[in-house]
Formats: structure tokens, C-alpha cells, sequence
């Protein structure tokens, strides 16, 4: 299958995360259509999503703290808003393993409870016959409607820490339909400085300025 051909929905330097580039399915799992889907955070000149400090040691973090945290998201592409979800809240970080782990045992709840528990605020975009869901959205952030078409570039929302998220960062994956409960993954890539291809996990790439 030929992957849909994006543009990075961001500015400045993001962290390629969770690649399909490194295995499929990139998250350990196909349900929700999730197989070949990315995650981006969103770093500093020195590679750093947030300075570390006492807390990112052995308690959560604000989300403010977070580079990323309220920077702008794109349209990959340009298309159709097909959903919104909108309200949910941002919660605390969590990069200690003390708080990690009693957060990874409350997972299969978020799993159980469907898709709006693990994107939480996000937007749906129809390119063509797949759609592009943009994920983990600031609570309040959404600048779109359902219906409204958007051009590519077009400012979505914020990168924000709802949903199922550990730190604030971006989300992104194509499938091939809005029913979650069948969805299927469908291979993306990005046009990239060197050329199209999906960026390699830990591999920093740059937005338009």
C-alpha cells in the first residue's frame, strides 16, 4: 500500500517518537486503526522536551513545563474536519518511573473506555478516502469545526497532555476509517528536507519557520 504523503504539522524541532520506521505496529497494537502511527515531541536546541529538575526524578510535572505545551499543530494536509473532541483536561507529566508505573497499570481502563480515552482532545481530519487524526490536543486549543475545510498549514490547534499521554507531544497516524472498532492503519510518510520517507525514531526534524 502506497503511504499518504504528509507535511510535518509543526514549527521548529520535534523528536520522532514510537516511528513506524523502527517497527509496525509502531504502538505495540492495531486497535483504532493505530498500526503505523508517529509520535512527535517537541525539543529544545539541546534535544530536551523540559530542563530536568527534582521532580522529573521521582514525582509528575506540570505540562507548562514541557517545550511543546501549547505550541501550534498544522494540517498535514489539506481536507475536510470530519471530528473535534474538545474539554478534556491536561493532565500532569510523568517521565520518573515512580510515576510512570502506577499510571501504566491504569492503561487497559483507558483501552476499555475507547478512542476518546486514549486521543483525548483531537481532530479528525478526511484527506481523500483516509483520515488524519492529530491527538493529545491543549484542552480549549481547537480552532476548527466539524465540516469546516482547512488548507494545509492551517493552525488545528495546540500540542497539549490529554488523553492517554506521558508528556506533551503530538499523536498523528492515518486510517482508513472514523469507526474505530474496525479502523485500519494506512502507511504515512512526510516530505522531509531529504526527500519523502518516514523519520527514524529519535531523529529530529523541522517544521517550516
Amino acid at each position: 500500500m502506497e503511504p499518504v504523503v504528509l507535511d510535518l504539522p509543526f514549527r521548529g524541532r520535534w523528536r520522532a517518537e514510537m516511528s513506524p520506521a523502527r517497527r509496525v505496529p509502531s504502538h505495540g497494537t492495531t486497535l483504532f486503526g493505530m498500526s503505523h502511527a508517529i509520535d512527535f515531541v517537541a525539543v529544545d536546541p539541546r534535544g530536551r522536551s523540559a530542563r530536568r529538575g527534582w521532580r522529573s526524578l521521582v514525582a509528575t510535572e506540570p505540562p507548562e513545563r514541557f517545550v511543546g505545551f501549547g505550541a501550534e499543530l498544522l494540517a498535514p494536509a489539506a481536507g475536510e474536519v470530519l471530528l473535534v473532541h474538545d474539554g478534556e483536561p491536561d493532565h500532569e507529566a510523568r517521565r520518573s518511573p515512580f510515576a510512570l508505573v502506577p499510571y501504566a497499570l491504569t492503561q487497559a481502563s483507558r483501552v476499555r473506555e475507547g478512542h476518546h480515552a486514549l486521543a483525548g482532545n483531537h481532530v479528525v481530519l478526511g484527506v481523500g478516502d483516509d483520515v488524519v487524526v492529530l491527538a493529545h490536543l491543549r484542552q480549549g486549543s481547537v480552532r476548527v469545526r466539524v465540516g469546516q475545510t482547512v488548507g494545509d498549514g492551517q493552525v488545528l490547534g495546540e500540542c497539549g497532555n490529554s488523553g492517554n499521554s506521558t508528556e506533551p507531544h503530538l499523536h498523528l497516524q492515518v486510517s482508513d476509517t472514523t469507526e474505530w472498532g474496525r479502523a485500519q492503519g494506512v502507511p504515512l510518510a512526510f516530505r522531509l528536507a531529504d526527500g519523502i520517507r518516514v523519520p527514524q525514531e529519535g531523529e529530529v526534524v523541522s517544521g517550516p519557520d
